[in-house]
């Protein structure tokens, strides 16, 4: 029996994917905004095949979101800063057969990027009138990123985020874990040090846990695993088994792609930062040896989808990945 407040994992039926349409790229991504732009469509479009995407977009970028996007997809006219929707979206949760999106407070990752997010802040509440949810604002600092459920009472959270100072200054780990059981109706948190090396700098989540860890279908956790021990994040995999384990999951490594530097410094490429959506997982690609591995893997966890292997070194590049662009609105029981 199901809480009367719950969030469905991400493998459960959605009614439509979330994403905004990017309208810049970081200068020290290296990438153009046609670039940027291309790599947000690519995801967009393989989603499109399995189920609604409902595109937030300026208005003054609507031509060329049309020139890269599926005929299907819903654009939604809407003034943005940024386009990562995992984070600036809201997180729906189910109550009494009803839609409530829960509306964390968003300050740039704990002020983590010079660029602007005021608007980013507002549009948890743009997309709950839009779907006729209702919303719920949460009096801390959060983001979608920054939590992973499995559907059953539990939720993987980090220290680096929900505890960062420049976040929410004077809380607590039994403050915080209160606060989001109460919005999520979970019960029980595994907390993780931290995230991924590269994560910490600007522009960085300082350590959100979808790209490093989740829950799937059949009870397990899978864990990113840098196996070369010359990247920062080897010795990352001892740390952060132990909470799990210790929490009782049984954890399955997901090896990080081979590839250790791009023309910036360590990579954080992970597969972890994989999407589930009706019908398929959409994991990223990354022209490597491991990439193969990543997609058996994934195809045990979910033998029922199609496991689509999709570029994403650009959106890497730009900080984050396919995960972090994507937002799931859950279908609502009959």
């Amino acid at each position: 029996m199901k809480p009367a407040r719950y969030m469905p994992p991400e493998w459960a039926p959605h009614e439509a994917t979330w994403m905004g349409f990017p309208r810049d790229s970081y200068q020290e991504s290296g990438l153009t905004r046609e670039t940027a732009q291309r790599a947000w469509a690519r995801v967009a479009n393989q989603i499109s095949d399995y189920e609604p995407v409902r595109m937030l977009c300026h208005t003054d970028d609507v031509g060329i979101a049309k020139k890269y996007l599926s005929a299907s997809i819903e654009y939604i006219p809407v003034a943005l800063n940024d386009a990562w929707l995992r984070d600036i979206g809201p997180t729906f949760v189910i109550e009494d057969r009803g839609l409530v999106a829960i509306d964390w407070q968003f300050n740039g990752w704990g002020n983590n990027t010079e660029l602007d997010w005021f608007l980013d802040d507002r549009i948890a509440g743009i997309i709950a009138e839009h779907v006729n949810a209702r919303p719920e604002r949460l009096p801390i600092v959060n983001e979608g990123g920054g939590i992973h459920v499995n559907g059953t009472g539990w939720v993987l959270l980090t220290d680096t985020v929900q505890l960062d100072p420049d976040r929410n200054p004077h809380k607590d780990r039994d403050g915080i874990s209160a606060q989001i059981h109460r919005a999520l109706g979970t019960q029980h948190a595994v907390w993780l040090t931290k995230g991924l090396w590269r994560d910490n700098f600007l522009n960085g989540t300082k350590g959100h846990v979808d790209i490093v860890a989740c829950f799937t279908p059949d009870g397990r956790i899978l864990l990113h695993q840098q196996r070369n021990d010359t990247h920062p994040d080897h010795a990352l995999w001892r740390e952060l088994i132990d909470p799990l384990e210790n929490a009782g999951f049984e954890v399955v490594p997901l090896p990080a792609p081979r590839v250790l530097r791009d023309n910036r410094d360590w990579v954080d490429y992970s597969y972890i930062n994989h999407y589930v959506c009706n019908g398929a997982v959409l994991c990223p690609a990354f022209d490597d040896h491991n990439d193969a591995m990543a997609r058996e893997i994934l195809e045990e966890m979910y033998p029922d989808r199609d496991i689509l292997l999709v570029e994403s070194r650009e959106l890497f590049a730009m900080g984050g990945g396919i995960h972090c662009i994507t937002q799931q609105q859950p279908q609502l029981p009959a």
